[in-house]
């Protein structure tokens, strides 16, 4: 990735946190006012925001170093590690505000200026629906985990204010005081299980889980611009470190053609992937040679070394690209 993109993204993250501080203390003086649990809950939360906030930008200063002999793909898996350390934080904050609630209704604590409160709490949750969709926008762009984590965190926020603001309505009109502690409760589990699902992406990619997203997208750039002596892909493997993702393939290539020619085959085909890709991709492509049973699935005119008639064309997908096993009629008879 270039240089100019992380500052991009960090520049993003720097404005949110210092937005989401003055958020905080919004919502903290709207809980001096009120003194409502749920607007102190929905302040715990911004705390969580702007910590977790001071996390990713250190995180993305260190993925965007370049690699090294200890580290020989880089560090942007650091991304993942962020963004589960924000959902620790965000689950730790949920059981914190569901006490909190649960410890209001037993003393029966008691809530002022409920008008007030809903009116700062509505800017707050504003603000924060605003942030959130543009670090989403900016995480996608620059395929950013940090990023979309911080801003999918910030937009159920604003879900939150949405509640907290019709609550602070309903004491304001009734005087129904057992909402503030109900919506307190409900904040915190929400939050609790947006904390859970943060935790399980940042696990699932940091143990490789495949993303078939990626891995389509690739599978389309050669189908789109596929070169007839590129006969067979298979071992198709996707691994994302931060923004950046490396590919492993096997590709089968004539096998009377000269190292030099085949070098450069697998040479046009990283290319390729790379100029029509929005990510920056490291390329592993072993070459295998060719074998009689490639022949009738083989786009090359006037082979030399032909077998047997060419009868059918092989269509890359997810389901023949992934196996390590060279591709056959039979094969892709059995996936058509």
């Amino acid at each position: 990735m270039q240089t100019s993109e992380n500052t991009l993204k960090k520049n993003a993250l720097r404005w949110v946190v210092l937005l989401g501080t003055a958020v905080l203390c919004l919502k903290f003086f709207a809980f001096y006012l009120t003194q409502s649990s749920a607007i102190l809950a929905d302040a715990l939360e911004s705390v969580v925001n702007v910590l977790a906030g001071c996390f990713a930008l250190f995180s993305l200063k260190l993925a965007s170093r370049p690699k090294d002999e200890g580290h020989p793909y880089g560090h942007g898996k650091i991304e993942f590690l962020s963004a589960g350390f924000e959902g620790s934080l965000i689950l730790i904050a949920g059981i914190v505000i569901i006490t909190k609630g649960i410890l209001a209704f037993i003393h029966h604590d008691l809530v002022a200026k409920a008008d007030t409160g809903a009116i700062l709490s509505a800017i707050s949750g504003t603000a924060n629906f605003f942030m959130g969709r543009f670090l989403v926008r900016k995480g996608k762009e620059y395929n950013s985990a940090i990023l979309i984590a911080d801003g999918k965190h910030l937009i159920t926020d604003t879900f939150s204010s949405i509640g907290l603001v019709i609550s602070l309505i309903i004491i304001y009109f009734t005087h129904l005081i057992w909402v503030d502690y109900l919506i307190t409760v409900i904040f915190g589990a929400m939050i609790f299980f947006t904390g859970i699902q943060l935790i399980r992406d940042a696990v699932s990619n940091l143990l490789d889980k495949a993303d078939y997203e990626k891995l389509q997208q690739i599978i389309d750039i050669f189908n789109t611009h596929r070169q007839e002596k590129w006969i067979d892909i298979h071992n198709l493997r996707v691994l994302k470190y931060g923004a950046k993702i490396h590919v492993d393939c096997h590709v089968t290539l004539p096998w009377y053609d000269s190292l030099e020619v085949s070098h450069n085959q697998i040479r046009e085909l990283e290319n390729l992937a790379k100029e029509n890709s929005k990510q920056e991709i490291e390329f592993f492509i072993h070459a295998d040679p060719c074998l009689p049973i490639s022949c009738p699935i083989c786009l090359v005119h006037n082979c030399p070394e032909r077998k047997s008639p060419f009868v059918q064309k092989l269509n890359w997908s997810i389901e023949n690209v992934l196996p390590d096993q060279k591709h056959s009629l039979q094969q892709n008879q059995k996936s058509s």
